[in-house]
This record gives structure tokens, sequence and C-alpha cells, in this order.
């Protein structure tokens, strides 16, 4: 006896099991994703957890347990990294000079330190780009916080400092601490420009970018001028400021010379 064909199922169910074959294996990925320790080292997933978080919450919603969980380490594990959401921002600055610097090259040398110094900041947005949504709604939030901002800012003079390095220009003698702090507030007004260019090539940034560096040329000829106009005044301010210390170190002396006149075993006689 022939044995009747067993009935196939109709197309929609089989496009129904292929569906459910095709949610569960998705479910299984996802799930052995999420069991898998996550890639970066530890600074790194937290400097990334504390810039993705910061891309959907206010700066003082943040707190240190929801940075953890978003970069898959403990509490005590985040302590041991870093102590504040500052220090966190401190080590995405350094990993951003790091990044710039590795990129510096001698194919600039023959041009001037402003183009040089256009090419590093460049290089500088270039390396902020991913982060750059986030760094819109910090710095928003950070605005009317001087606290915070006198912080920062002492981040921004350690990163501006190398980047004049890395143009070549000298941050030390007396004009260095200036240099630097222009080249913080210089960035700082570009910075509000790129927030706010869409344009993929950059061109409104790119032209503030230029405007702030013929300004910042034109102070520091000025500021040139003034520490050589200055410099007889220095060295006059500096011998006289010196006269006191000379004073106490000579008046020390004296008082020793006339110690080692005196009975040397009269100091231990109380003693005895």
């Amino acid at each position: 006896m022939a044995r009747e064909p067993k009935p196939r199922g109709s197309k929609a169910s089989r496009t129904s099991s292929v569906n459910e074959k095709a949610a569960a294996a998705s479910e299984g990925a996802a799930a052995r994703a999420a069991a898998a320790p996550p890639s970066g080292s530890p600074r790194d997933r937290v400097i990334d957890a504390l810039f993705r978080l910061a891309e959907d919450h206010r700066w003082d919603e943040i707190e240190l347990g929801d940075i953890a969980r978003e970069a898959g380490v403990t509490l005590a594990e985040l302590r041991d990294l870093f102590p504040s959401k500052g220090a966190i921002l401190g080590a995405y600055s350094r990993r951003v000079d790091k990044v710039v610097l590795e990129g510096t090259t001698d194919d600039l040398v023959g041009e001037s330190v402003r183009e040089r110094l256009f090419d590093v900041l460049m290089r500088r947005l270039d390396a902020m780009t991913p982060q750059k949504a986030a760094l819109k709604a910090i710095a928003r939030d950070l605005r009317m916080d001087p606290l915070s901002m006198a912080a920062l800012n002492q981040v921004a003079l350690n990163s501006q400092r190398y980047m004049l390095a890395a143009a070549g220009i000298s941050t030390e003698g007396p004009a260095g601490a200036l240099k630097v702090q222009g080249a913080v507030l210089l960035f700082a007004r570009v910075l509000d420009t790129w927030f706010r260019d869409d344009d993929p090539g950059l061109s409104r940034t790119m032209a503030a970018l230029d405007k702030e560096l013929e300004r910042a040329g034109r102070n520091a000829n000025a500021l040139s001028d003034l520490c050589r106009i200055a410099s007889p005044f220095r060295a006059l301010f500096e011998r006289v400021a010196d006269g006191p210390r000379r004073f106490r170190e000579r008046a020390s002396r004296d008082r020793d010379d006339r110690r080692s006149d005196e009975d040397p075993d009269e100091d231990y006689a109380p003693a005895i």
C-alpha cells in the first residue's frame, strides 16, 4: 500500500519558521556579545563610556556608577583608574595629544610658524571629531561652572604647550606662559565655530582658525617688542629683588662667625 505524502507547510508558515530561527540566532549573538569581555584597555573604555553618556545626558547627571557600568568595570577599578570625571577629561585630552604628536612630521619644516600651527590645530580637531557631539554638550554644561572651567584650563594649558612645541614654537622664557595661555584662548574660540560647522570640509572652522592665527601673530610681535623694551628694567628689578636675600645671607654668615669665636662648650653646658 502506497504511503501518503506528508502535507507540506504553507509558504507563510515556512517564512514564519525562518524568521523565528533568525531571531533566535540574533538573540544568541547578542547574548554572546554581552558575555564577551569588552575590547580595549580599561582606561580607553572609561574615556569612551563617558563621552557616550555625555551625548545623551547633562554633565551633572552623569554619575561615576553610570560610567563604570557603561565601561564594563567595577567602581573599585574605576577608582584605581581615575579619581573624578574631570580626570577622565584630562586623560582624553592626553589621548588626543598623543594622536596629534605621533602624526607630526618634518613636512612643514620650511613653512611659516603660522602654517605649522594651523596644521597642528586642524589635526587636533580631526582627532576630536568622533567625540564632537559630546564635547559640544560638555562645553555647554560646564560654561557656567567656574571651578570646572579653571580645572579644564589647566588641562588645556598642558595640551597647548605640546601643540606649540609640535609647531616649533618656544614656550620657555618670560613670554612662554603668555604664549601657552594665548593658544588656549585661541583654540577655545575656534572650538565655538567648529561646534556649529556642519560642513565636512570645515570651511568656517578653517577661516576662523586662520583669522585667530593672524591676530595671534600681531599680538606675539607686540609681546616680543615689549619684552625687548622691558629687558633692562627686568634685570634692574631682579637685582633690587635679590638685595634682601643677599642681606639675609650676609647676616647669617656674620652670626655664624661670631658663634665660632665663642666658647664652643657653652652651647652644650645645659645638657651636661
